[in-house]
């Protein structure tokens, strides 16, 4: 499988990729949404996506950030796992339903939004929408254009 085409060649898609791109550190690093929710949802909505590229490089960035080895091998198991606080299921349980509204005639039930809203804030939850809109977004851009996984080495911290 090669990919298909580097959208960072047309000048136009790389100005509009690099204004879309520009959000996710505005994310990461001033929302109050914990760091290890935000790397949840990553890797879960790129699972279900089946983007073999952001799996990658989330699991990999997560695991730097010190995330365990069972916690990051049992995210497409969640529901079945004992590692993940009620509060991380909430939010695994919303990306699971946002990533898969054509599969749900409702889309979000009114359930997962309040389980949700149990444990996040206003702010925390407009993070997570936000989250979770981004990385299906992104998850898009790599599997039409055929990104592959694997590869991926973070940065070094210094």
């Amino acid at each position: 499988m090669q990919t298909r085409v580097n959208l960072f060649g047309n000048p136009v898609v790389a100005k509009a990729l690099g204004h879309y791109g520009a959000a996710a550190p505005v994310l990461i690093n001033e929302s109050t949404l914990p760091a290890a929710t935000q790397n949840l949802v990553m890797i879960r909505a790129s699972q279900i996506n089946g983007d073999s590229y952001a799996t990658d490089v989330h699991s990999k960035n997560a695991a730097q950030a010190g995330e365990s080895a069972t916690r990051l091998n049992l995210v497409a198991a969640w529901r079945e796992a004992n590692v993940f606080t009620d509060a991380e299921r909430a939010a695994l349980e919303l990306t699971e339903q946002g990533t898969r509204i054509a599969d749900a005639a409702g889309g979000v039930t009114d359930n997962a939004w309040a389980n949700t809203a149990d444990h996040y804030d206003e702010d925390q939850l407009a993070a997570l929408v936000a989250f979770i809109a981004l990385i299906n977004a992104t998850n898009r851009f790599a599997i039409i254009t055929r990104q592959r996984g694997g590869d991926y080495q973070p940065a070094q911290s210094a």
